[in-house]
């Protein structure tokens, strides 16, 4: 079996008394493309510099294609941050030729296509561009060297809702030809479109680490609405099947791990108006699984 292309086993990363990271194990295989969910301070960017050698981990260990990090890693590495690090006074154009000169496998023909897609001037000086338009460069920069493993942090940042797209686009065509693709995003739908596995932090600790098809079969929501005032239904938040319990006016909803089909018989008992079972999508599971309160 292939080793994965990314993989972290129990990476801690602590600052003095503080837990950025907190034993997170991942792994991206060659061709898929794992999306990183998680609040604010959960620890994405943190897992980021220590895989990429940026920060040195407390414990545990990271590999990129098998192997340790080392400066020949990024030869075949490409890596977007949150925030683009652009050369300021040098122009897109000169970014360009200094990939084209570090970068055995820069790809002048797929650069010219990515300047069209994201509708950039190479004559542009950095210091003149936009938080979104240093983006598109970064991104520029990232495929056109065809890496066989991506690391983006937040690679749709400042960009507009059609080069957004375009992002997701680029990140499926990577994948499709065999590229480990690993990214942040803090819109939920960015990664239910593109990814195929997600991974949740939460105070640097991963809370769910399953593909994205298994996720949504797993989980769902049973609703039920009701004339009258809503039954007690006695013992229905202690059953561990379910995670969560909300009642709001005269809709009772239950979200279920598993056995949703016999929860549901329970509340017909109650002779609701109506009911049915509903699939979650990737924003509920992501809620559930960073709320720490149960309604």
């Amino acid at each position: 079996m292939n080793a994965p292309a990314i993989a972290l086993n129990g990476l801690t990363k602590r600052y003095g008394n503080f837990t950025a990271v907190d034993g997170v194990t991942l792994e991206v295989a060659p061709g898929s493309i794992c999306g990183l969910l998680g609040p604010n301070g959960a620890g994405k960017t943190t897992t980021f510099k220590c895989l990429l050698g940026f920060a040195r981990p407390t414990a545990g260990t990271v590999a990129i294609e098998g192997a340790p990090v080392t400066p020949a890693t990024f030869a075949a590495l490409a890596y977007v941050p949150e925030v683009a690090n652009l050369y300021e006074p040098f122009t897109i154009a000169e970014h360009l030729t200094l990939y084209r000169r570090s970068y055995a496998s820069y790809d002048e023909a797929r650069a010219r296509e990515l300047l069209t897609l994201f509708e950039l001037d190479p004559r542009r000086r950095a210091r003149k561009l936009s938080k979104g338009m240093r983006t598109a460069v970064a991104l520029t920069l990232a495929f056109s060297i065809r890496p066989r493993v991506l690391i983006l942090d937040e690679p749709a940042s400042g960009l507009d809702p059609i080069h957004q797209r375009h992002v997701l686009d680029l990140m499926i065509d990577a994948a499709t030809n065999g590229a480990a693709v690993l990214f942040s995003s803090h819109q939920v739908g960015q990664v239910e479109r593109a990814a195929d596995a997600v991974a949740i932090l939460k105070r640097g600790r991963l809370v769910v680490n399953s593909g994205i098809d298994e996720l949504k079969t797993g989980e769902k929501i049973i609703e039920a609405t009701f004339e009258g005032p809503l039954p007690e239904l006695r013992g229905l938040a202690d059953d561990p099947r379910i995670l969560r319990v909300e009642r709001v006016g005269s809709i009772l909803r239950a979200v279920t791990r598993e056995g949703s089909d016999e929860i549901a018989q329970r509340i017909f008992a109650e002779h609701p108006k109506s009911i049915r079972i509903i699939d979650l999508n990737l924003e509920e599971i992501f809620m559930n699984a960073v709320n720490e309160a149960v309604a």
